[in-house]
């Protein structure tokens, strides 16, 4: 059954290969022409260079693209006023390689205002925090370079000329701060120069960066129900959709984007992808959002479309149970501790000084992450051996110990309390359960 499940998986994805290709051939001379007479001046000749010398692809993507059908060419999108520091004179135009959202803005108002409401448009952020630290300072600068930032973006930096800095271009981080001051990337999820609705509606573009040993969305949809059955069902899914309504135009299965951003028959599509989450699971202890009821319960209403009411209910009592385990039991005496030892000047001048930062770091940032995100997302091997399991052995066989080292008696309350009885050892009765249960089913 193992082997017929990655046939139909490999097939599917085979399938959607093919059609991808299909329709990425370039269009015949007589479409092409067609869509020459649709463009600007201006368009026509950048096509006419750039189709026979530099990236003709990017022309043949252009072409099976919407906003070719839509007369929208290179001139449209690349044109900047001349007061812009990244402008260059390109053959008697000015124009920037840089295509921000204040651009898309101009076709694509609302869509570019619900993105710079998001947390998205924000991800540049991290150049500041703990993270950026680690692979800026402490790893070094390529590292973040090459790392952190493709996927958070940085600052694009304009040398001369309105030539780019190459330390921070390309760069397709989705918080990237533009030089026209305009914050985020379209192109990251709408794969240039296509710009296929398509591609973004797809869970590999979300995973581009939402994977990995401290966010590993990517993975953790992947082994869910859903995960399974959208690639199993991925030729159902109707992602060339023009509305992409789900229980209209789609009822296969959920991606990313049909739980976080997509439409339903009720509630709008939004490229705001925070709308929907009542908590956020990537700080040391995960707090509720504002107003996280009104975005709780617009995630209902996609869920709706699938589940019942009590089955969506039953889910959130199981997930928030989760997230206050994590709270509770580990995540704020780990950060008490952690203020004592500052406090009593244990920790060293930088973050990653002492052993027991780097415990700590790796017990909030990766392990816990991973188990509440697998809670979130229904992803039970996520929940338990990469998260939890991984959360307790640290906790229990590295960070406690190593705290005790550096200030004995600052666990004694944590050992004591009644979530951590199971340290004074179990009962003979509990250990004969377990005898009797292995005997039973292994012989042992």
């Amino acid at each position: 059954m193992k082997q017929l499940s990655i046939l139909a998986t490999a097939l599917a994805a085979s399938t959607t290969l093919a059609c991808w290709a299909v329709a990425q051939q370039p269009p015949p001379s007589s479409s092409m022409g067609a869509l020459m007479e649709g463009v600007s001046a201006e368009s026509r000749a950048c096509i006419t260079c750039h189709e026979t010398s530099t990236a003709p692809v990017v022309v043949q993507q252009w072409a099976v693209s919407r906003h070719a059908q839509s007369g929208v060419g290179c001139f449209e999108c690349h044109q900047v006023d001349k007061g812009r520091k990244d402008g260059f004179e390109h053959f008697g135009q000015f124009i920037s390689v840089v295509v921000t959202p204040k651009h898309c803005g101009i076709c694509h108002d609302q869509e570019t205002r619900e993105f710079e409401a998001s947390h998205h448009a924000q991800a540049g952020e991290i150049l500041g925090s703990l993270d950026n630290i680690l692979g800026d300072v402490v790893e070094g600068r390529p590292a973040a370079v090459n790392g952190c930032v493709k996927c958070h973006g940085s600052v694009i930096k304009v040398i001369k000329d309105g030539k780019l800095d190459p330390t921070t271009w390309p760069n397709e981080g989705i918080g990237r701060i533009n030089p026209d001051g305009s914050k985020g990337s379209c192109s990251v999820c709408h794969s240039r120069h296509t710009f296929a609705a398509s591609i973004a509606r797809q869970p590999e573009s979300c995973g581009y960066c939402h994977l990995g040993p401290d966010h590993p969305q990517s993975e953790i949809y992947a082994e869910s129900k859903h995960g399974v059955t959208y690639r199993t069902l991925i030729g159902q899914m109707n992602l060339a959709s023009r509305s992409w309504v789900l229980g209209k135009d789609y009822s296969a299965a959920p991606t990313c984007a049909t739980c976080h951003m997509g439409a339903t028959k009720d509630m709008p599509a939004t490229h705001d992808v925070g709308t929907r989450l009542s908590w956020t699971l990537r700080p040391e202890v995960s707090i509720h959002l504002a107003n996280w009821e009104a975005k709780r319960a617009d995630m209902k209403k996609v869920c709706m479309n699938c589940h019942g009411a009590n089955w969506i209910n039953n889910f959130y009592v199981q997930y928030d149970s989760a997230v206050d385990l994590y709270n509770t039991k580990f995540a704020d005496p780990a950060k008490a501790v952690m203020a004592k030892l500052k406090a009593a000047g244990k920790l060293g001048p930088s973050p990653f000084s002492e052993k027991i930062q780097w415990t700590y770091f790796e017990l909030w940032h990766h392990q816990g992450r991973r188990a509440r995100m697998g809670a979130s997302m229904m992803g039970p091997d996520y929940v338990q051996w990469h998260g939890f399991y991984e959360v307790a052995k640290t906790f229990y066989s590295e960070f406690l110990p190593e705290a005790e080292a550096l200030l004995p008696g600052v666990t004694a309350d944590i050992k004591k309390s009644d979530a951590n009885l199971w340290l004074q050892g179990l009962s003979k009765g509990d250990r004969d359960t377990i005898q009797q249960y292995y005997q039973k089913r292994y012989g042992e």
